[in-house]
């Protein structure tokens, strides 16, 4: 399938379906000799897994690590790493009620079109599951980005409307929706669940912050490290939009306010958000992402079935209310997916300080 694979140096191939017998990924460009604990893997895993609270699908996927290759006593070959997730609670028989019929919001339209034929189980290869693969590989390139330094740290900004009023790191994990304002989680909390009641879902905003990347890290022109990233978050299938720094905040801002000045102690704003030219300037990436509200929802819509004759839909099943929760590490993921791969193509191109560490 065309598209299953990401990334140039450090590359991704994911494979599987919501309900077939596995998901998982195939890593290529690996460091040799990186070591690496299944633990370690497993640790991002269970922070992307269904069944984690109130807000989340209930569906149980224990998501346990299967490494088939690439590793040996405990350290990377160099050859390509095989990470394959097993299946446990699938019930495909749930959507044969709906097998002939479009969910609205859902790709199942579109894949029919582009293919011929699609998986109507669960959205298939469309399904949210297919990014379980993507936080497995995350965790292989955050494991080599912390040699060089780098932190990851992704979190809910917006859920339904309400917003953090406060950041606070050691927070995000400690409640159900990953926000960075405690007093806000718990009314995101009350929001998701009431919606959930009433059949229906919501969207909100996840942003992430990147830090200790050293200046120069980029493609021009084409593959500018921002271009990337929005690439990579876009690629997630409930990522609507992206914006980095100041944001679309900067459309109504002055060049003067804009611009982020310097003096001999570095800069002094950072409205770019850590990227000018496409190019990593030292300071930290921020950048924050639109997502959408859950498309699967119980409440009665309007579609056609294969024949395009009108009908009426109600999707029912075990679905996330809001997705924001666990697509934090998913974010997280693709950054790390990303900025690997970059580090990779700057020590090929000539700095061979960079080779030693990743």
């Amino acid at each position: 399938m065309a598209g299953s694979s990401f990334g140039e140096q450090f590359k991704i191939t994911t494979f599987g379906e919501s309900h077939g017998e596995a998901v998982g990924v195939i890593v290529d460009g690996v460091t040799p000799g990186l070591e690496l604990d299944i633990a370690y893997i497993q640790k991002q895993m269970d922070r992307r897994k269904p069944g984690q609270s109130s807000v989340t699908t209930p569906r149980k996927e224990y998501d346990k690590v299967h490494i088939l290759s690439g590793i040996f006593e405990g350290k990377t070959t160099g050859t390509p790493l095989f990470i394959i997730l097993y299946n446990s609670d699938m019930r495909p028989s749930a959507y044969d009620d709906i097998e002939k019929l479009f969910r609205p919001g859902h790709a199942d339209y579109t894949y029919l079109h582009k293919y011929g034929i699609r998986d109507h189980r669960g959205s298939g290869r469309a399904s949210g599951r297919e990014t379980a693969g993507r936080v497995a590989a995350g965790a292989v390139a955050r494991k080599l980005l912390e040699h060089s330094g780098v932190s990851i740290a992704a979190y809910t900004k917006e859920i339904g409307g309400i917003k953090c009023e406060t950041y606070a790191e050691d927070e995000i994990e400690k409640n159900a929706v990953r926000a960075c304002d405690p007093v806000a989680a718990v009314k995101m909390i009350e929001k998701i669940e009431e919606l959930a009641a009433r059949g229906d879902s919501c969207g909100g905003i996840v942003e992430c912050r990147i830090r200790g990347v050293r200046p120069g890290i980029g493609e021009p022109v084409f593959d500018k490290l921002d271009a990337d990233l929005a690439k990579a978050m876009l690629s997630i299938g409930a990522v609507k939009g992206i914006e980095f720094g100041a944001g679309f905040a900067a459309a109504a801002m002055l060049g003067s306010e804009h611009n982020d000045q310097m003096n001999q102690e570095g800069f002094l704003s950072n409205n770019a958000g850590g990227i000018l030219g496409g190019i990593s300037t030292g300071e930290e990436i921020v950048f924050r992402v639109a997502v959408k509200p859950t498309s699967s929802i119980s409440l009665p819509q309007q579609t056609v079935n294969l024949e395009g004759v009108d009908q009426t839909i109600s999707t029912v099943g075990r679905h996330d209310p809001c997705i924001c929760p666990r697509i934090v590490p998913v974010i997280e993921a693709m950054a790390c997916i990303v900025l690997v791969d970059h580090y990779k193509r700057q020590a090929a191109m000539h700095d061979q300080r960079l080779v030693d560490l990743l």
